[in-house]
């Protein structure tokens, strides 16, 4: 890539950014990420509160990159047949007809996926892993670009099944909204659901991209370069989790991997063609904490992951500009 092709593709990464903003009121840095992990082609499970946008973010989000956009609410009646598709018989034709869920889609907003029963939570992990399902022995490829946006309340346990450890392992960042900053940007909700007359502004949002378009943006963030320093350091951080002494069991080699996807794509969205340490920490936390499982008595204790993953960036010394990574 040279330099007018990367500043065209940040320039439209910043649009891409400003469209959501100019619907979604929040922190600048989740649409960040949001758009990252995307570009990586990766899944994203939001852990948050009711109430914070979750779901017009996700609906917005696809309808600004031109995707087709699907929603399952998961629920603890919730077959896998539901959201992958069924084989119906049809008399006239004396064959089974395959019925498509809900998963055939571009972006899929998996709503409070903690709230199904493992079996069909498990129903998503051929699909969110190597994008295409099994039903009766027959295979489906899903149509790129396909990713999930998942939700969960972290707070409300009753009625939940927590998501199995591979099935975490499968989502690229974990992200949390949180609430906002100040009076302002709560007034600004309110003004701006004045403005649109509904509850619902995502079908007025303009579409920047095709969904081809968008994969071709995917493509780019393969170009991006990394250094050995850089691969080095990812490497000593996913293994500093697995050392740290609150820790039974550390980040896997696909949290390494994932974080470095999001950081090439970090990149990218900021116009350059390498990846740099800071790419690395800004996306650390949201890449890895939500793979790392803390010994019993500090999870009784409350001690979070996303601490044990900041003190491992304290820990592990960033490379210098000077060893190579531009």
């Amino acid at each position: 890539m040279n330099d007018k092709e990367l500043e065209r593709i940040s320039q439209t990464c910043r649009q891409l950014i400003e469209q959501v903003g100019s619907v979604y009121v929040g922190h600048p840095e989740l649409l960040t990420k949001l758009l990252a992990a995307a570009l990586a082609n990766g899944h994203v499970l939001f852990e948050d509160f009711p109430g914070l946008g979750k779901t017009l973010l996700a609906k917005v989000f696809a309808r600004v990159i031109g995707c087709r956009f699907a929603r399952i609410q998961f629920t603890p009646d919730l077959l896998p047949a539901d959201i992958l598709g069924t084989k119906i018989w049809r008399q006239e034709s004396s064959s089974f007809e395959f019925i498509k869920g809900p998963v055939f889609t571009n972006v899929l907003l998996a709503d409070e996926i903690n709230r199904a029963p493992p079996k069909t939570q498990s129903a998503l992990l051929e699909a969110m892993e190597e994008r295409q399902v099994t039903i009766d022995g027959e295979t489906y490829q899903l149509q790129p670009p396909f990713f999930v946006l998942a939700t969960q309340n972290p707070i409300e346990m009753e009625g939940t099944y927590p998501l199995p450890e591979a099935q975490m392992d499968r989502f690229l960042l974990r992200l949390s909204a949180g609430y906002l900053r100040n009076s302002q940007e709560e007034a600004a909700i309110l003004s701006r659901r004045v403005s649109w007359g509904k509850d619902d502004p995502s079908s007025d949002v303009r579409p920047l991209l095709s969904p081809t378009e968008f994969r071709r943006l995917q493509q780019f963030t393969e170009e991006v370069y990394v250094d050995r320093s850089i691969l080095e350091y990812i490497t000593e951080l996913v293994r500093h989790t697995r050392r740290h002494p609150r820790v039974e069991i550390g980040s896997s080699p696909r949290g390494a991997l994932a974080l470095l996807r999001a950081s090439r794509a970090l990149a990218l969205i900021n116009g350059r063609d390498f990846v740099t340490p800071d790419d690395v920490k800004f996306l650390a936390t949201d890449a890895l904490a939500h793979r790392v499982i803390l010994k019993l008595e500090e999870a009784v204790e409350g001690t979070k992951e996303e601490k044990v993953v900041e003190e491992v960036l304290q820990e592990v010394p960033p490379p210098l500009k000077g060893e190579g990574w531009r």
